[in-house]
């Protein structure tokens, strides 16, 4: 069974280790992921797979997902970047990219559903309706009963400056500043966990030294010929739209291991569901030369979620983890027919 502690260093070590023998990734799909004859035969043939992979408590949901794109690394990379494609996405209510100078109209769209606002009358920090830090949560709460009619309004112009805010003081002070959530008895910080999550990898260090430094310690690690953007989405993968502000990064290994492209999505910030999550994505082709057209597309998205312990949790965690299972596998679907149609 796969350790919880070395997931994403296992599908790293999986990507790097590509074309050192003729055997991978099978090797790593059977011994690491559990994955049977079939399901490897499937995931060859170009279907998409996902498994939930353990997790060491019930608010970790870590979800495997694999499938052959007749493609390039290249071409996905260019694709995990393109706005246009992520707006044709079923799930999808809205997608922007930030600018290098963000402005409050690059966030056109970011809004709070209606209900959300009906929320925010009564929220109190440990039990609010919004996922949002406790100032914040105050300020949109002023926002609401001094606005008359235009409260929506006055209200979506309070989120979209805290998720400016948010983002400057990222860019300028990293992680630590992602702030602790209130809306649930316990406060989650953000930053903490996010430490915790990747630093129980043990192959991230060894594996993507550069990476993991750029995770844990941006801005003041950098990363040499990376590729790095600011986005926000408006998503419905649960029962709320949720909206997410994050952070993607391209880069491209080519160490003594063997060479791998690599993108991670690190969230800044979501209104629900998710308090933490990370998704990595690894293109590998059984050479290990990332210009060979054809390879597996191997991604991880872990998430941490609160409220799955308990019984009523537990039947709660069963859903959101079986819808997103089923995404995992409808998005790499949508990513292998949107490269191939190109071809």
């Amino acid at each position: 069974m796969i350790k919880v502690a070395t997931l994403a260093g296992v599908i790293l070590s999986c990507a790097l280790g590509a074309g050192q023998t003729a055997q991978e990734p099978y090797i790593f799909f059977r011994e690491h992921i559990g994955l049977n004859d079939d399901q490897i035969a499937m995931i060859t043939r170009g279907k998409a797979f996902a498994k939930v992979l353990p997790s060491t408590s019930p608010a970790e949901i870590f979800i495997f997902g694999a499938v052959f794109v007749n493609a390039t690394p290249d071409d996905y990379v260019k694709l995990a970047f393109d706005m246009d494609r992520l707006r044709r996405l079923p799930s999808y209510l809205g997608v922007d990219r930030i600018g290098e100078t963000p402005v409050p109209a690059d966030l056109e769209g970011f809004t709070l559903e209606p209900e959300d606002i009906r929320h925010l009358r009564t929220c109190e920090p440990g039990k609010c309706g919004v996922q949002m830090p406790a100032e914040a949560m105050q300020e949109l709460k002023k926002a609401i009963e001094g606005s008359g009619p235009e409260v929506a309004e006055q209200v979506n112009d309070g989120v979209r400056k805290m998720a400016l805010e948010v983002l400057r003081r990222y860019r300028e002070e990293g992680n630590s500043v992602l702030g602790t959530y209130r809306d649930k008895d316990r406060p989650f910080d953000v930053n903490a966990q996010l430490q915790s999550l990747v630093g129980r990898s043990e192959e991230l260090p060894a594996y993507l030294p550069d990476l993991n430094r750029y995770l844990l310690d941006y801005p003041r690690a950098k990363l040499e010929k990376a590729q790095s953007m600011f986005y926000w989405e408006k998503v419905k993968f649960g029962l709320k739209p949720t909206l997410r502000l994050n952070h993607a990064i391209a880069y491209q290994s080519a160490g003594s291991r063997g060479a791998a492209h690599v993108v991670a999505v690190k969230q800044l910030y979501a209104s629900h569901y998710f308090q933490l999550a990370l998704d990595l994505t690894v293109c590998v082709t059984e050479s290990g030369s990332t210009s060979d057209k054809g390879f597996y597309l191997i991604s991880l998205k872990g998430s941490t979620q609160q409220g799955f312990s308990g019984f009523k949790g537990s039947i709660l965690r069963r859903f959101v983890v079986s819808k997103a299972r089923n995404a995992q596998e409808a998005v790499l679907i949508n990513i292998k027919n949107a490269l191939e149609e190109t071809q």
